[in-house]
């Protein structure tokens, strides 16, 4: 039985979830025989009950979509992003087939954790403050997730997000800064930039940015961290189409993304703390293609990551009908008021006649049970090696855990792997700078 819901629009959802099981079950198909092939998270289990994946814990298994993002909050609350037992307390009150139950639910948590953070620094205690401030910072990213664009809770839950992040970040040693970067047209790019606390004059940066709907305040749980624990300052930056650039100036991506990476470099450039030879850049999910993009022409650059790496959106979603999981954001970022039509749009951003051009190293790291898209890091791998790009590829696996896209359900790892590549491509003896660190509580 094939069930495709362009053949079969008069089936309710539910009944395409049982055809599905079904299918599974006379297939005798296993689960490690399918989270190898793309776009595994638009299937439904044969255990429908909550259970581990080689992609990580599979919370709502007939509800896969909200699963996934349950798993991107769940991993997150290792590197700050949340409490175990709150995430788990919203899950517990989640109805997984509503879109506003998901909100209010992590929007709860969120509020407790911002009023407990205010509360704690006002009467000093900055450690607590920190964290809370890290909590509902995550917390908002959720609740706003699965809200229209056109929703008015959704910018100002964006904003309660924000206003989080600018509390962690004001009370961090060295301080965060809150920047708007200039761009075209007198647009800015909003970012976060943080040195990392190493007594070290000029230091190494990485340029930190998400996908299609990873924001510069998730960089922390995602890469940030990482790299400051290592000795590498970090700006992470809402590019066109994402976040703050995307929700107050309507900022639409662009395939171009070398273009908006050279502004910010020219503004790093302007800092007497950066060591302007060793500036990297980094993409998340579809800022995989966005970080390679920029490598293939800013040559200021001197190491490129594809965190989930993408060779062509299309390869992804050409086909993707109206009701996919991420329509509403793509159509969104993209700009576009159709699926057609923003992959009309898409076929422009593709590596292919561009990678050719990255000189500098470039490191492909992916989940090898990633639920979206295995095939796209070999592919770009492949090419790059073929065209004489300096790649590594490195798959996470199941066993190690990581496997998931982006590392959602094993940030840290992810983390560990991304900036100690990126420290010795950068010659940072990671023992001598360690024993100098002036706050190792970061």
């Amino acid at each position: 039985i094939f069930v495709d819901r362009n053949f079969y629009p008069s089936l309710h959802s539910t009944e395409i979830i049982v055809i599905k099981v079904f299918r599974k079950m006379a297939l005798g198909q296993t689960e490690s025989q399918s989270v190898d092939s793309d776009n595994a998270i638009d299937r439904i289990t044969a255990n429908t009950a909550a259970h581990y994946e080689p992609f990580g814990w599979h919370h709502w298994p007939q509800s896969p979509w909200f699963s996934y993002q349950f798993r991107r909050g769940l991993g997150e609350t290792q590197e700050g992003g949340g409490a175990v037992s709150e995430v788990f307390q919203a899950a517990s009150r989640i109805d997984p087939t509503s879109e506003e139950s998901w909100h209010i639910e992590w929007k709860r948590i969120a509020d407790r954790n911002y009023a407990r953070a205010v509360s704690e620094e006002a009467a000093g205690h900055i450690r607590t403050a920190i964290n809370c401030f890290m909590r509902a910072a995550d917390y908002y990213r959720q609740a706003e997730f699965f809200l229209q664009p056109e929703d008015p809770r959704r910018l100002a839950t964006f904003t309660l997000m924000e206003q989080s992040s600018h509390g962690f970040l004001r009370n961090l040693n060295p301080a965060g800064e809150v920047l708007e970067i200039p761009y075209e047209n007198g647009a800015t790019l909003p970012a976060y930039f943080v040195r990392a606390p190493f007594p070290v004059e000029k230091q190494p940066v990485l340029i930190c940015m998400g996908g299609l709907d990873s924001i510069k305040d998730e960089m922390w749980f995602m890469q940030a961290h990482g790299c400051l624990q290592r000795g590498i300052s970090v700006l992470m930056i809402d590019g066109p189409g994402q976040g703050g650039a995307l929700r107050r100036q309507g900022l639409k991506n662009r395939p171009d993304t070398e273009v908006p990476i050279g502004y910010c470099i020219d503004y790093l450039e302007t800092r007497p703390d950066v060591d302007k030879s060793r500036i990297a850049v980094c993409g998340s999910s579809l800022g995989g293609y966005y970080a390679a993009r920029a490598g293939c022409y800013e040559h200021r650059l001197a190491a490129c990551i594809s965190h989930g790496a993408v060779f062509a959106i299309t390869d992804m979603w050409g086909n993707a009908p109206e009701d996919h999981g991420l329509a509403t954001h793509i159509k969104w970022v993209f700009g576009k008021p159709s699926m057609r039509e923003s992959m009309e749009k898409a076929r422009a951003f593709t590596l292919e006649g561009h990678l050719e051009n990255m000189r500098c190293p470039y490191l492909v790291m992916h989940g090898g049970h990633d639920v979206l898209t295995v095939s796209q890091a070999r592919k770009v791998y492949d090419y790059g090696i073929s065209k004489g790009v300096r790649c590594t590829l490195r798959l996470l696996e199941a066993e190690e855990t990581g496997a998931e896209h982006c590392q959602h359900d094993n940030p840290t790892i992810g983390q560990e792997i991304l900036a100690d590549w990126l420290a010795d491509q950068f010659g940072i003896d990671q023992r001598k700078l360690l024993a100098r660190s002036t706050n190792p509580l970061i």
